[in-house]
C-alpha cells in the first residue's frame, strides 16, 4: 500500500473542490490553448534544466533509462523517454493479455460494474466516449480496464496482445486532469477529453478498443506503430507528451477474464499498480 505523491495536489484541490478554482479551471486550464502553451515550453532547452530536481523530488531512478538527463534535449525529451532493454518482461504465457502501460489500473469485468466504482446509478456513457451507437452496442457488456499513468511514470504504452490495429481516430475535446481527485467531481470527463481511439482486432479476444485519453496539459500523443500490420503483445503503439494521462482498454463480452487482483483491489477502493508487460487478463 503506497500513499501517491501527487505532483500540483494543492491546485488539483483547488481548481476541482473550490467554487473560485472551477470557475478558473472553465476558462483557462481545460483549454487546449493552455495544454499548447504548456508543450512549447516543455520543449524549450531552458526546461532540460527541471529534469534532475524533478527526478529527484518524484524518486526516480535515473539509471533505469536509455539516456541521461544531460542527453536529452528538453524536459518533454524526457517525459516520454524509454527504459533500457530488458526491463519489462512481457509474459509469456499465450492465453495472457498484458497491461498496456506502467501505471495504475482499475478493472471492471462488466461495463456496469464501474457505476459501483464512480456514481451509483449513472450508466457509463460509451457512446459519448466512443462517438459510435455500433461500437456502444459491441462492447457495453465487456470488460474494462482504466490505465492511469502520473507524471512519473514511463509514458510509451503499447499493444496488450497479438493482432492488427486500425488507423487511430482522434476525437476532440477539453483537456481536463483525469487524476482520481478529478473524476471524484465528474467522472464523465473520461468521455469529454480529447482522446484517441484504435480499433484491435486480437488474433483469439475479439475486438479491443484502445483508447488514449489526453488531460490538462496534453493534448497531444505520437502513434508509432503502422496501422493494418501484424503486431506482437508488449509492442510499442505510442507515447505521450508532457502530463500524466489515461488509458481505457474495452472488450467484447465473454472474451476475457480480468486478473483476480486487479478485480479484487477495485472492489475495495484501490488502484493497482503495475508495470507493462504484467498480466491483465487471461483469454476466456
Amino acid at each position: 500500500m503506497e500513499e501517491e505523491k501527487i505532483p500540483g495536489a494543492f491546485w488539483l484541490h483547488w481548481l476541482y473542490q473550490t467554487r473560485f478554482g472551477s470557475f478558473i479551471l472553465h476558462a483557462f486550464f481545460k483549454r487546449a490553448w493552455f495544454s499548447q502553451l504548456m508543450g512549447w515550453w516543455m520543449n524549450t532547452r531552458v526546461s532540460k534544466k527541471n529534469i534532475r530536481p524533478f527526478a529527484k523530488k518524484y524518486n526516480i531512478d535515473l539509471s533505469l533509462f536509455e539516456k541521461q538527463p544531460e542527453d536529452y534535449r528538453h524536459f518533454n525529451d524526457f517525459f516520454y523517454r524509454k527504459l533500457k532493454p530488458g526491463l519489462r518482461p512481457v509474459c509469456n504465457d499465450p492465453r495472457a493479455l498484458v497491461f498496456p502501460c506502467d501505471g495504475r489500473h482499475l478493472g471492471f469485468q462488466t461495463i456496469a460494474d464501474t457505476q459501483q466504482f464512480f456514481i451509483k446509478g449513472t450508466a457509463f456513457n460509451l457512446f459519448q466516449l466512443l462517438q459510435s451507437e455500433e461500437l456502444a452496442k459491441k462492447f457495453h457488456q465487456g470488460a474494462c480496464v482504466i490505465s492511469r499513468l502520473a507524471p512519473v511514470d514511463c509514458h510509451r504504452f503499447h499493444f496488450p496482445y497479438d493482432g492488427i490495429a486500425q488507423s487511430t481516430q482522434c476525437i476532440n475535446g477539453y483537456l481536463y486532469s483525469v487524476h482520481p481527485l478529478a473524476l471524484q467531481q465528474n467522472w464523465k470527463i473520461l468521455g469529454e477529453n480529447k482522446r484517441w481511439l484504435t480499433l484491435f482486432q486480437s488474433i483469439s479476444c475479439g475486438t479491443i478498443a484502445l483508447i488514449e485519453i489526453g488531460a490538462c496539459c496534453i493534448g497531444s500523443v505520437r502513434e508509432t506503430f503502422r496501422p493494418n500490420t501484424l503486431v506482437k503483445k508488449g509492442d510499442e503503439k505510442g507515447y505521450f507528451l508532457f502530463g500524466g494521462s489515461t488509458i481505457l482498454t474495452l472488450f467484447e463480452p465473454n472474451c476475457v477474464q480480468l486478473a483476480n487482483d486487479l478485480l479484487e483491489n477495485t472492489t475495495r477502493g484501490f488502484e493497482l499498480y503495475a508495470h507493462m508487460g504484467d498480466q491483465m487478463a487471461q483469454k476466456v
